[in-house]
């Protein structure tokens, strides 16, 4: 049988993309805090390439004296940055190498955080541990299973505490990477098409993965996980930001958004009526 292509889109499972996103993030970590270390911040709370920062928007609500996990952190910048703002905070991420940037950060801040390394579909935790969850860009879109993270994020969360995360904009899946205003406008791949994102090494292995999920998606993700959708927001461009930042710039985000971050709550108590998302209209949704 012949290798797969360079890149392309094809069906994983949870295995491949668990390999994938440790083999990628493991040897990129050092070179993506380079590049993205300043716009982030030693210790501050930022939730996507348009700059927006958790200390304006407050997504998480008073996190004085409550217990945060924060998934998929990277070099635990948000971590930290909740830390100061008096919350007992946990970063986990599945690479080792972002979490040896998270430690030397840590030591240079001096601001230090539990770190663990997991998956974000089996964590590391018991039920109802924690009273807030958070990500940003993180997991969400590199796990093969992302209804399975949903109902892990709902199993730790204490009842009322809420899980808010920021990912790719679904619509942005159809565009390709280059954020301008002509080649970047024009749809070249469909909406619909759930297979993930797939780089492969020369002996044809899986070396990075992204998946796609449209909006009714997540929000079936989030529902069937028990969960309720408090806000979903899509952040236009802000002025004067002229950075680019991979798919993500100034002339395309004039038109569409880029990013979309869903603010979810569990529930202080079951509803008698728990939706069922339709999975049989939806084969490839978990």
């Amino acid at each position: 049988m012949s290798n797969p292509p360079a890149y392309g889109y094809v069906d994983i499972d949870a295995d491949t993309a668990r390999h994938a996103s440790r083999i990628y993030w493991d040897d990129t970590a050092a070179d993506y805090q380079a590049e993205h270390g300043e716009f982030l911040g030693d210790s501050d709370f930022c939730w996507s390439p348009e700059g927006l920062r958790e200390s304006e928007l407050r997504l998480l609500g008073d996190v004085a004296g409550r217990t945060v996990l924060e998934i998929g952190c990277g070099g635990a910048q948000c971590a930290r940055w909740l830390r100061t703002q008096g919350a007992r905070v946990v970063g986990m991420d599945l690479s080792a190498g972002q979490l040896a940037q998270a430690r030397a950060l840590g030591a240079r801040t001096g601001i230090e955080v539990p770190l663990v390394q997991g998956d974000a579909v089996a964590l590391p935790l018991a039920d109802e541990s924690v009273d807030l969850a958070c990500s940003a860009f993180g997991a969400v879109p590199f796990v093969a299973d992302s209804a399975a993270l949903m109902r892990e994020v709902a199993r730790v969360l204490r009842p009322g505490g809420r899980w808010v995360f920021s990912t790719t904009h679904p619509f942005v899946w159809c565009l390709p990477d280059e954020p301008d205003e002509d080649t970047g406008l024009r749809i070249y791949h469909s909406y619909f098409d759930r297979r993930a994102y797939t780089e492969h090494d020369e002996a044809g292995r899986a070396v990075y993965t992204e998946t796609h999920r449209t909006v009714g998606d997540r929000v079936r993700e989030i529902v069937g996980a028990g969960l309720t959708l408090v806000d979903l927001l899509e952040p236009e461009w802000p002025a004067g930001l002229t950075a680019t930042w991979g798919q993500w710039g100034p002339e395309r985000g004039a038109y569409v958004p880029s990013t979309s971050i869903f603010v979810t709550r569990r529930p202080a108590a079951p509803t008698k009526d728990q939706y069922t998302p339709l999975r049989a209209q939806h084969p490839r949704v978990s």
